[in-house]
């Protein structure tokens, strides 16, 4: 059974990590799982990027990123399984795969946007660079129609 889940959410998206949550609460509830809400910010902090924005931005960003997830988190979980939030910077698929490590999750869930063939072929996917360089089992977690 499974002991830690990790849930990457997008936050931009309404609607788009519900389902995946969903399930999420569904698998710790019957395995006595924590879960673990995961968004990640574009990496602001790279000096490059960094000289566009007032020096508190970043922190300002990421507090704010902090308050929305802890309410999305109350809205979706609840009480319904033990849970903690995690803000993190980075390459989307990289830091998911680095917090699955860090967290010793056993399981990733994972929402993935509708993609057309070309899209996948030349952006590439968040969830198939998870799926493919996850050593513990990724669930994805399609949109409903």
């Amino acid at each position: 059974m499974y002991k830690q889940i990790l849930v990457p959410v997008d936050l931009n998206e309404k609607g788009f990590s519900d389902r995946a949550v969903a399930i999420a609460v569904w698998h710790a509830q019957h395995s006595g799982a924590e879960i673990h809400l995961l968004n990640v910010l574009p990496g602001i902090h790279m000096s490059m990027v960094a000289s566009y924005f007032p020096k508190d931005a970043a922190q300002r960003m990421k507090q704010d990123v902090q308050t929305q997830l802890d309410d999305f988190a109350k809205q979706h979980i609840n009480d319904a399984a033990p849970y903690q939030v995690h803000v993190a910077e980075g390459k989307a698929y990289k830091t998911i795969l680095h917090y699955a490590e860090k967290l010793g999750s056993d399981l990733i869930v994972m929402p993935s946007h509708k993609r057309s063939k070309l899209d996948k072929a030349v952006l590439g996917s968040v969830a198939s660079k998870v799926v493919q360089g996850s050593p513990v089992q990724v669930l994805v977690v399609k949109p409903q129609n």
